[in-house]
């Protein structure tokens, strides 16, 4: 079986590079997810404290188009 060079893949179009993440991702198993993304203590405790509040509050968020304006991407 013959592998697309690295330069090759990364000019492959956005939706076709990210489909290709999507599918290596999807093929690893449980064993090799195990770890993978480590997350230390603290930034688990902000995430939990970052999803309280959103629970309590869920009428706070910020809808993803305003962000995008705000942040001048589109």
């Amino acid at each position: 079986m013959a592998f697309a060079p690295m330069s090759d893949l990364l000019q492959l179009p956005q939706s076709e590079r990210l489909a290709l993440a999507i599918a290596l991702w999807d093929s690893l198993d449980d064993q090799a997810l195990d770890g993978a993304l480590s997350v230390d203590a603290a930034l688990c405790a902000e995430l939990d404290r970052r999803s309280a509040s959103h629970r309590d509050n869920p009428e706070a968020a910020v809808p993803w188009d305003e962000v995008r304006s705000q942040l001048g991407l589109g």
